[in-house]
């Protein structure tokens, strides 16, 4: 961590840090970068986050050689449909097994479940993060899978709500615009994120829902900030932007970020690590008090201490999947 960045983190004391490939070299080389954000920041709980799917969304992996490869989503899936009781123990037992990796480097949170259900036609985007094309599979394995992540001491984050499986264009890229009926969307894309209302945490969709909201994307929209993901989805935990950085918003970084936040999300999420941007977003983000500082205490809250579990057995799960 460079010194600029080190003074950046102490005088705007953000409430976590995400990490990327760029970060990651060895778990000693992550446990001092972890650290040192924590001592800069003066919080020994700071939560520390990473996108660790598994398959082509994993930052701790190959080439890397310090850390294993994990399967996609989907492959979880797959194994459901001849031997479901076997899914569900593999996806509990090898999250577990990727929580150890994550916590013995000092990352304490998880962008993980993928509860988007893709649709014919729509973007590979997500593809194989998906567990399944049926939403109640991909409610029952993405489950297990987070489970086996908080039996570890990792939290949680359910993504892309409230849907980002009909969108026909990479938000990284592009802003996507679903054109579905209310119906099919609370029929189809909202009930995974409605079955995980209690998680403690979720990250938006930079996705135009026109059903709703006709000019903003989920993560800019009041109406479905407030009306769809509080109320009809009902969730209650803290709730991220995507990265703000991401093409398929438009305005400055501090537009975006007042944006968000008006809208009803309760932190913004900036990840490109461009000192400047991120001078602006801390700026226009200002200081956490209300109710997000408290979705944010009541998230750390729902942490808990890892849990022992059967190493041996998870690693045979894991090559087996891996080998298929």
């Amino acid at each position: 961590m460079s010194a600029e960045e080190l003074e950046f983190f102490r005088e705007t004391n953000p409430w976590g840090l995400i990490l990327f490939r760029r970060n990651c070299e060895t778990p000693e080389q992550l446990r001092a970068l972890t650290a040192a954000f924590r001592g800069a920041v003066g919080r020994s709980n700071a939560p520390v986050f990473i996108d660790q799917e598994g398959g082509r969304v994993q930052r701790l992996g190959p080439p890397l050689d310090a850390w294993r490869k994990y399967p996609p989503a989907r492959d979880y899936g797959k194994l459901y449909e001849r031997d479901p009781l076997g899914a569900l123990r593999s996806a509990r037992q090898i999250g577990r097994l990727m929580a150890e990796d994550l916590i013995g480097a000092g990352i304490t949170a998880n962008c993980l479940p993928v509860l988007d259900v893709p649709q014919v036609n729509s973007h590979d985007v997500i593809g194989d993060r998906a567990y399944s094309d049926g939403g109640e599979r991909i409610m029952v394995l993405a489950r297990a899978h987070a489970a086996g992540f908080i039996d570890g001491g990792v939290l949680p984050v359910i993504k892309h709500i409230p849907g980002h499986g009909r969108a026909t264009a990479d938000s990284h890229h592009d802003l996507p615009v679903v054109e579905a009926t209310a119906d099919e969307l609370r029929s189809i894309d909202f009930p995974p994120f409605a079955a995980f209302a209690d998680a403690p945490m979720a990250m938006t969709a930079h996705v135009i829902f026109t059903a709703f909201d006709k000019e903003n994307p989920a993560t800019l929209s009041p109406t479905i900030v407030k009306k769809v993901i509080r109320q009809q989805i009902g969730f209650g935990g803290l709730l991220m932007t995507d990265d703000l950085s991401m093409k398929a918003l438009s305005g400055s970084m501090a537009e975006k970020t007042e944006r968000a936040l008006a809208a009803g999300c309760d932190v913004v999420l900036h990840c490109n690590g461009a000192m400047a941007e991120m001078k602006q977003v801390a700026r226009a983000a200002g200081v956490l008090r209300g109710k997000p500082l408290r979705r944010a205490r009541m998230a750390l809250k729902a942490a808990r201490r890892p849990q022992a579990f059967d190493r041996k057995a998870a690693l045979k799960d894991l090559e087996a999947l891996v080998s298929a």
